[in-house]
Protein backbone atom coordinates (compact mmCIF):
# COMPACT_ATOMS: atom_id res chain seq x y z
CA UNK A 1 0.00 0.00 0.00
CA UNK A 2 3.03 2.50 0.47
CA UNK A 3 4.51 2.02 -2.72
CA UNK A 4 0.74 2.65 -4.21
CA UNK A 5 0.40 5.45 -2.01
CA UNK A 6 3.95 6.77 -3.57
CA UNK A 7 2.92 6.44 -6.57
CA UNK A 8 -0.62 8.22 -6.49
CA UNK A 9 1.14 11.09 -4.73
CA UNK A 10 2.76 12.26 -7.36
CA UNK A 11 -0.21 12.45 -9.34
CA UNK A 12 -3.05 13.29 -6.96
CA UNK A 13 -3.48 16.71 -8.30
CA UNK A 14 -4.59 15.44 -11.86
CA UNK A 15 -6.93 12.96 -10.25
CA UNK A 16 -9.23 15.53 -9.46
CA UNK A 17 -9.27 16.35 -13.13
CA UNK A 18 -9.88 12.88 -14.42
CA UNK A 19 -12.56 12.39 -11.25
CA UNK A 20 -14.45 15.74 -12.31
CA UNK A 21 -14.88 14.53 -15.63
CA UNK A 22 -16.17 11.58 -14.51
CA UNK A 23 -18.71 13.21 -13.27
CA UNK A 24 -20.78 13.43 -16.63
CA UNK A 25 -20.10 9.70 -17.63
CA UNK A 26 -23.89 8.82 -18.74
CA UNK A 27 -25.45 6.34 -15.73
CA UNK A 28 -27.90 5.26 -13.65
CA UNK A 29 -29.38 7.49 -11.23
CA UNK A 30 -28.93 7.40 -7.54
CA UNK A 31 -32.38 9.36 -6.81
CA UNK A 32 -34.59 8.32 -8.82
CA UNK A 33 -38.43 9.73 -10.07
CA UNK A 34 -39.69 5.58 -9.59
CA UNK A 35 -38.75 6.26 -6.02
CA UNK A 36 -38.59 9.57 -4.95
CA UNK A 37 -41.36 10.76 -6.69
CA UNK A 38 -41.23 14.00 -8.64
CA UNK A 39 -39.56 16.20 -6.98
CA UNK A 40 -36.23 13.49 -7.09
CA UNK A 41 -33.71 16.06 -8.06
CA UNK A 42 -34.36 17.95 -4.35
CA UNK A 43 -33.23 14.86 -2.89
CA UNK A 44 -28.99 15.00 -4.56
CA UNK A 45 -29.23 18.85 -4.86
CA UNK A 46 -29.58 19.54 -1.46
CA UNK A 47 -27.34 16.24 0.21
CA UNK A 48 -24.59 16.95 -2.57
CA UNK A 49 -24.21 20.60 -1.81
CA UNK A 50 -24.40 20.58 1.80
CA UNK A 51 -21.98 17.52 1.68
CA UNK A 52 -19.66 19.15 -0.71
CA UNK A 53 -19.91 22.53 1.20
CA UNK A 54 -19.07 20.77 4.46
CA UNK A 55 -15.61 19.33 2.54
CA UNK A 56 -14.59 23.40 1.51
CA UNK A 57 -15.54 24.53 5.37
CA UNK A 58 -13.07 21.98 6.67
CA UNK A 59 -10.63 22.61 3.89
CA UNK A 60 -11.00 26.64 4.80
CA UNK A 61 -10.79 26.17 8.41
CA UNK A 62 -7.87 23.98 8.72
CA UNK A 63 -5.62 26.09 6.19
CA UNK A 64 -6.75 29.24 8.12
CA UNK A 65 -5.70 27.91 11.43
CA UNK A 66 -2.51 26.54 10.75
CA UNK A 67 -1.52 25.41 7.28
CA UNK A 68 0.77 21.91 6.78
CA UNK A 69 3.54 22.00 3.89
CA UNK A 70 3.05 18.73 2.58
CA UNK A 71 3.19 19.03 -0.98
CA UNK A 72 5.46 16.56 -2.08
CA UNK A 73 9.22 17.62 -3.08
CA UNK A 74 10.30 15.84 -6.27
CA UNK A 75 6.86 14.78 -6.32
CA UNK A 76 7.67 12.61 -3.51
CA UNK A 77 6.19 13.11 0.09
CA UNK A 78 8.30 15.52 2.09
CA UNK A 79 7.67 17.44 5.36
CA UNK A 80 9.55 19.87 7.14
CA UNK A 81 7.80 19.75 10.76
CA UNK A 82 5.18 17.99 12.24
CA UNK A 83 2.06 20.37 12.43
CA UNK A 84 -0.46 19.25 15.40
CA UNK A 85 -1.84 22.67 15.74
CA UNK A 86 -5.11 23.97 14.67
CA UNK A 87 -7.41 21.54 12.99
CA UNK A 88 -4.59 18.81 13.26
CA UNK A 89 -5.02 18.73 16.68
CA UNK A 90 -8.19 17.69 16.23
CA UNK A 91 -7.49 15.23 12.79
CA UNK A 92 -4.38 13.61 11.31
CA UNK A 93 -6.22 15.03 8.14
CA UNK A 94 -8.78 16.96 8.16
CA UNK A 95 -7.47 18.53 4.11
CA UNK A 96 -7.86 14.97 2.90
CA UNK A 97 -11.53 14.65 4.97
CA UNK A 98 -12.52 17.82 3.08
CA UNK A 99 -10.95 16.81 -0.14
CA UNK A 100 -13.37 13.29 0.20
CA UNK A 101 -16.27 15.40 1.38
CA UNK A 102 -16.23 17.46 -1.57
CA UNK A 103 -15.63 14.96 -3.56
CA UNK A 104 -18.30 12.54 -2.37
CA UNK A 105 -20.93 15.84 -2.38
CA UNK A 106 -20.73 16.54 -5.61
CA UNK A 107 -20.77 12.91 -6.78
CA UNK A 108 -24.05 12.89 -5.08
CA UNK A 109 -25.07 16.32 -6.59
CA UNK A 110 -24.52 14.65 -10.02
CA UNK A 111 -26.98 11.83 -8.94
CA UNK A 112 -24.94 9.67 -11.01
CA UNK A 113 -24.75 5.94 -10.02
CA UNK A 114 -21.46 4.89 -11.62
CA UNK A 115 -19.44 8.05 -10.12
CA UNK A 116 -20.91 6.94 -6.39
CA UNK A 117 -20.44 3.03 -6.78
CA UNK A 118 -17.00 2.86 -8.92
CA UNK A 119 -15.04 6.34 -8.51
CA UNK A 120 -15.59 7.30 -5.26
CA UNK A 121 -14.64 4.19 -3.74
CA UNK A 122 -11.22 4.29 -5.94
CA UNK A 123 -10.90 7.61 -4.49
CA UNK A 124 -10.84 6.66 -1.21
CA UNK A 125 -8.78 3.74 -1.72
CA UNK A 126 -5.98 5.81 -3.10
CA UNK A 127 -6.26 8.55 -0.41
CA UNK A 128 -5.94 5.46 1.85
CA UNK A 129 -2.80 4.55 0.24
CA UNK A 130 -1.35 7.97 0.05
CA UNK A 131 -2.07 8.79 3.64
CA UNK A 132 -0.55 5.22 4.52
CA UNK A 133 2.79 6.58 2.41
CA UNK A 134 2.81 9.94 4.41
CA UNK A 135 2.28 8.43 7.80
CA UNK A 136 5.44 5.88 7.11
CA UNK A 137 7.70 8.87 6.19
CA UNK A 138 6.38 11.00 9.06
CA UNK A 139 7.15 7.75 11.58
CA UNK A 140 10.45 7.29 9.89
CA UNK A 141 11.57 11.26 10.17
CA UNK A 142 9.84 12.01 13.66
CA UNK A 143 10.05 8.88 15.17
CA UNK A 144 8.37 8.91 18.41
CA UNK A 145 6.85 12.28 18.45
CA UNK A 146 4.57 11.10 15.48
CA UNK A 147 3.81 8.10 16.93
CA UNK A 148 2.47 9.84 20.18
CA UNK A 149 0.32 12.23 17.81
CA UNK A 150 -1.01 9.32 15.86
CA UNK A 151 -1.69 7.73 19.58
CA UNK A 152 -3.26 11.10 20.91
CA UNK A 153 -5.90 11.80 17.52
CA UNK A 154 -7.54 10.09 14.51
CA UNK A 155 -6.35 9.23 11.11
CA UNK A 156 -9.84 10.01 9.72
CA UNK A 157 -12.32 11.23 12.19
CA UNK A 158 -11.97 14.85 13.39
CA UNK A 159 -12.60 15.23 17.36
CA UNK A 160 -15.00 17.87 17.79
CA UNK A 161 -14.04 17.99 21.72
CA UNK A 162 -12.45 21.41 22.32
CA UNK A 163 -12.56 22.67 18.54
CA UNK A 164 -14.57 25.66 19.35
CA UNK A 165 -11.48 26.12 22.19
CA UNK A 166 -8.96 25.45 19.53
CA UNK A 167 -10.45 27.67 16.90
CA UNK A 168 -10.55 30.48 19.72
CA UNK A 169 -7.79 30.57 20.68
CA UNK A 170 -5.93 30.85 17.21
CA UNK A 171 -6.17 33.80 14.67
CA UNK A 172 -7.91 32.85 11.36
CA UNK A 173 -5.54 34.14 8.44
CA UNK A 174 -7.77 35.30 5.77
CA UNK A 175 -5.36 35.52 3.12
CA UNK A 176 -4.09 32.64 3.21
CA UNK A 177 -6.81 30.89 2.54
CA UNK A 178 -7.65 32.40 -0.72
CA UNK A 179 -4.24 32.25 -1.40
CA UNK A 180 -3.62 28.38 -1.13
CA UNK A 181 -7.49 27.81 -2.09
CA UNK A 182 -8.13 30.02 -4.73
CA UNK A 183 -6.86 26.72 -7.22
CA UNK A 184 -9.30 24.48 -5.60
CA UNK A 185 -12.26 26.58 -5.45
CA UNK A 186 -12.19 27.25 -8.82
CA UNK A 187 -12.43 24.00 -10.06
CA UNK A 188 -14.86 22.62 -7.25
CA UNK A 189 -17.07 25.83 -8.07
CA UNK A 190 -16.68 25.00 -12.20
CA UNK A 191 -18.12 21.51 -11.40
CA UNK A 192 -21.12 22.39 -9.30
CA UNK A 193 -21.70 25.04 -11.69
CA UNK A 194 -21.06 22.52 -14.46
CA UNK A 195 -23.17 19.68 -12.83
CA UNK A 196 -26.44 22.61 -12.05
CA UNK A 197 -26.56 24.30 -15.52
CA UNK A 198 -26.41 20.78 -17.84
CA UNK A 199 -27.41 18.11 -15.20
CA UNK A 200 -30.28 19.34 -14.04
CA UNK A 201 -31.26 21.91 -17.46
CA UNK A 202 -34.60 20.30 -18.36
CA UNK A 203 -36.02 20.56 -14.73
CA UNK A 204 -34.31 23.58 -13.29
CA UNK A 205 -34.10 25.64 -16.88
CA UNK A 206 -36.68 25.02 -19.18
CA UNK A 207 -35.09 28.11 -20.72
CA UNK A 208 -32.03 26.73 -22.66
CA UNK A 209 -31.16 31.16 -23.61
CA UNK A 210 -31.65 31.49 -19.65
CA UNK A 211 -29.56 28.81 -18.94
CA UNK A 212 -26.70 29.60 -21.49
CA UNK A 213 -26.72 32.80 -20.32
CA UNK A 214 -26.21 31.96 -16.97
CA UNK A 215 -23.54 29.28 -17.97
CA UNK A 216 -21.45 32.03 -19.33
CA UNK A 217 -21.87 34.66 -16.42
CA UNK A 218 -20.58 31.80 -14.01
CA UNK A 219 -17.41 31.13 -16.26
CA UNK A 220 -17.13 34.78 -16.55
CA UNK A 221 -16.84 35.23 -12.56
CA UNK A 222 -14.85 32.25 -11.64
CA UNK A 223 -12.25 33.22 -14.37
CA UNK A 224 -12.51 36.62 -13.16
CA UNK A 225 -11.70 35.66 -9.40
CA UNK A 226 -9.17 33.21 -10.52
CA UNK A 227 -7.22 35.78 -12.57
CA UNK A 228 -7.63 38.64 -9.85
CA UNK A 229 -6.31 36.31 -7.04
CA UNK A 230 -3.40 35.30 -8.95
CA UNK A 231 -2.51 38.54 -10.37
CA UNK A 232 -2.69 39.74 -6.30
CA UNK A 233 -0.24 37.15 -5.32
CA UNK A 234 1.97 36.94 -7.86
CA UNK A 235 2.54 40.97 -7.44
CA UNK A 236 2.95 40.98 -4.01
CA UNK A 237 0.33 42.87 -3.10
CA UNK A 238 -1.56 39.99 -1.04
CA UNK A 239 0.23 37.81 1.09
CA UNK A 240 0.04 35.59 3.63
Amino acid sequence: MIQIGNFFFKYRNNLFIFLYLALFIPSRKVFGPETFGDHYYLWPIIIGLVVTVTGQVIRGITIGLAYIVRGGKDKKVYAENLVTEGIFNHGRNPLYVGNILMLVGVGILSNSLLFVALFIPLFLFIYQAIVLAEENFLRNKFGRQFDEYCARVNRWVINVKGLSTTMGSMKFNFNRWILKEYNTQFVWLMGIGAILLFKYDDILFSDERLRNILAITVLVVLVLFYATVRYLKKSGKMVE
